[in-house]
């Protein structure tokens, strides 16, 4: 998944009540930038942790914030059991998408301020899709891209506050953004000239998630490719 050795450290990161614990990983030679990976509801897993790996690998400083640590910390769940699958709904109900936002902004500062990074963008997935739209909308970040975010349709009015490019990966056959969803996305962005969109009209949820049940390698491949060259254009 990666063209080129990276190595990888926890960290520390500041907040309003504490500090929260971040991943990172990082290029074997001098960055081309930046990304904060936002998570799914699964925590900052082996997944997550394998996409900041991807990105590091492609040259980026690659970041992922633990964004349910005032839940719980250091969570780390997979999708492979109703259980699992049930205590990540739960947290996602119980998350504070606010407070998720002001947590990404302190991991861009941290990337700025203590990596020595000039550029900063943000790529999250499901409930990281979405954050990674909304701080696209309300945050510094100098690009971003969300893979089947969820609930984009319900914030539309927010992209008018956005300075800065956006990539948007749909997925044609989400099981969680139903069709009339993805019609309000593209009716509501597809003007926008920060916005780019690309749909995947055989794709279910979740299909760049290695492993997962509905993982397509061809679409993924295609998707993630399309966000490397994104981040190169806006990063470097």
């Amino acid at each position: 998944m990666t063209s080129q050795a990276m190595t990888s450290r926890w960290i520390d990161i500041p907040a309003d009540a504490g500090s929260f614990k971040a991943y990172v990983s990082e290029p074997a030679g001098p960055a081309r930038g930046a990304v904060v990976v936002i998570q799914e509801i699964f925590g900052v897993n082996e997944g997550v942790r394998g996409k900041a790996d991807w990105l590091a690998g492609e040259g980026f400083l690659a970041i992922a914030p633990d964004l349910f640590w005032r839940l719980e910390p250091g969570i780390q769940l997979t999708d492979k059991t109703e259980a699992e699958w049930a205590k990540a709904f739960d947290y996602m109900n119980r998350f504070d998408g606010a407070k998720g936002v002001e947590d990404i902004v302190r991991t861009i500062d941290h990337a700025r301020a203590k990596e020595g990074q000039a550029k900063v963008g943000v790529v999250g997935y499901c409930l990281g899709g979405f954050l990674a739209y909304m701080t696209a909308c309300h945050t510094s970040a100098d690009a971003s891209v969300g893979y089947y975010g969820v609930s984009i349709d319900t914030k539309l009015d927010d992209a008018k506050s956005m300075k800065k490019p956006l990539m948007l990966h749909i997925a044609g056959k989400d099981q969680f953004v139903k069709p009339d969803a993805q019609e309000r996305i593209k009716a509501g962005l597809s003007g926008n000239p920060l916005v780019t969109l690309h749909t995947y009209a055989e794709q279910d949820h979740a299909f760049t998630r290695v492993g997962g049940a509905h993982y397509d390698a061809p679409a993924a491949e295609l998707a993630d490719a399309r966000t490397v060259a994104f981040f190169k254009q806006h990063l470097a």
